[in-house]
């Protein structure tokens, strides 16, 4: 109902009903395995790799009220925060932004090379069976692309959310999401409605 809602508004991405239904479900699987959804872009997509991690870390459409059984733990492992602990708390499910990493990200492009620095935290943290979320408007982000085979190698899932002819980033990808626009606002603009319908999506099939 999402997605059909999605293209009802935005006509132009019914083309990638199909990719868009494929990331719903391969990240909706990946959480219910327990896994990670590491993500990466620069500029306005890096300030997307963070959104997108905040709809998942927190609630977005759904309050995501803790279990019983967590609620009670953190009531009886302090009696004083434990109770506000336990009435607010929601939760979440485990998305990084590799962004946010100043110290790591700074560090590594000064010491070893700057292309490879989102390589270099999929390395560290990825796992297999965990997805890498790419997001390049262009395609072509270097960091972005040395990513993605970083991630492949590790067996990581791939999707890159991307514009265009999908650049040199799309052929790495498991799924790509390639939407319409030739300049980057344009691009952008589909981007946002589209990743917030996935997320919406996900947190639908998780939280009942």
């Amino acid at each position: 109902m999402l997605v059909k809602e999605l293209i009802r508004r935005y006509p132009d991405l019914s083309a990638l009903d199909s990719v868009i239904r494929k990331s719903i479900d391969v990240i909706t699987e990946t959480f219910k395995a327990d896994r990670q959804l590491l993500l990466c872009g620069n500029g306005g997509s890096a300030a997307d790799s963070e959104h997108i991690a905040t709809e998942f870390l927190k609630g977005f459409m759904s309050k995501r009220p803790l279990p019983v059984s967590e609620k009670e733990a953190l009531k009886k492992s302090s009696a004083s925060r434990g109770t506000l602990l336990a009435e607010n708390l929601q939760i979440g499910f485990k998305a990084i932004p590799l962004t946010v990493f100043a110290g790591l990200n700074t560090a590594f492009a000064n010491d070893v090379d700057p292309a490879l620095v989102f390589a270099q935290s999929v390395n560290a943290l990825g796992r297999k069976g965990d997805i890498l979320f790419c997001i390049s408007t262009s395609g072509n982000a270097e960091n972005v692309c040395y990513a993605a085979v970083t991630a492949k190698a590790k067996g990581l899932t791939v999707i890159a959310l991307t514009g265009k002819d999908g650049g040199k980033l799309a052929p790495l990808a498991d799924i790509a999401i390639v939407c319409p626009g030739e300049t980057t606002p344009d691009i952008q603009e589909r981007h946002l409605p589209l990743y917030h319908a996935v997320c919406r999506a996900v947190e639908e099939n998780l939280i009942r």
